[in-house]
C-alpha cells in the first residue's frame, strides 16, 4: 500500500520574530529595523532565506503600519493588527491581507484618531448595524509573475514597461 506523505513548506512567524531575528543578523541593512518599521525588500528576502527559502507567512504587524479597516488584535502593549504579508523567495512581499474591524466602537475610534472620521461616514454605515467576521487580500499580479518566471527585478515582469520620457503629460 502507498502511502503519501505531505510535508509543509510554509512556515509562520510573527511580526516581532521577525524582527528579532533581524536584529541578531550580522547583516548590515539599509533601512533600519526597530519594533514598528516597515519590512522592506531587503529585510523580506533576508527572512526568506533565513528560514531556508521557502514561503513565509509574517503575522501580527503593528497596528499603526495597517490601514484603520484592519481587525484590532487587543493585545496591549504590543498592540497588533491580524494581518498577514505572504513573502516568497526571490520576491519578497508577494501577498498581504488582514481581518476586517466588524467592532464599530473600535472603527469609529480608528478613524477619529487618523482624522478620517468625516470622508469615511459611509464606511461606518456599513458596520452601523452589525457585521460578520471577515477578512481579505491582495496579491500583485507582476510579484505573482515575478515569482512564477524567476525574474529578479520586478520591473521586467511590468506589461507596460517605463522608460524616460516615455508618458508624455
Amino acid at each position: 500500500m502507498n502511502t503519501v506523505v505531505v510535508i509543509s513548506l510554509c512556515f509562520r512567524i510573527t511580526y516581532t520574530e521577525a524582527i528579532n531575528i533581524l536584529n541578531s543578523s550580522s547583516k548590515t541593512f539599509a533601512f533600519k529595523t526597530d519594533w514598528g518599521s516597515d519590512l522592506q525588500t531587503e529585510h523580506e528576502k533576508y527572512l526568506v532565506k533565513h528560514c531556508g527559502n521557502v514561503p513565509l507567512f509574517v503575522t501580527d504587524y503593528p497596528y499603526d503600519l495597517k490601514p484603520f479597516y484592519t481587525r484590532d488584535n487587543q493585545d496591549q502593549p504590543l498592540h497588533t493588527a491580524a494581518a498577514v504579508d505572504l513573502l516568497a523567495p526571490g520576491v519578497g512581499e508577494m501577498c498581504g491581507g488582514s481581518l476586517r474591524e466588524e467592532r464599530l466602537d473600535l472603527l469609529k475610534t480608528r478613524l477619529a484618531q487618523a482624522g478620517l472620521d468625516e470622508p469615511y461616514g459611509w464606511y461606518l454605515d456599513l458596520r452601523r448595524f452589525g457585521s460578520v467576521p471577515h477578512g481579505g487580500f491582495g496579491m500583485g499580479f507582476e510579484r505573482y509573475l515575478q515569482c512564477v518566471l524567476g525574474v529578479d527585478n520586478i520591473k521586467d515582469v511590468i506589461p507596460f514597461p517605463r522608460y524616460s520620457r516615455s508618458c508624455l503629460l
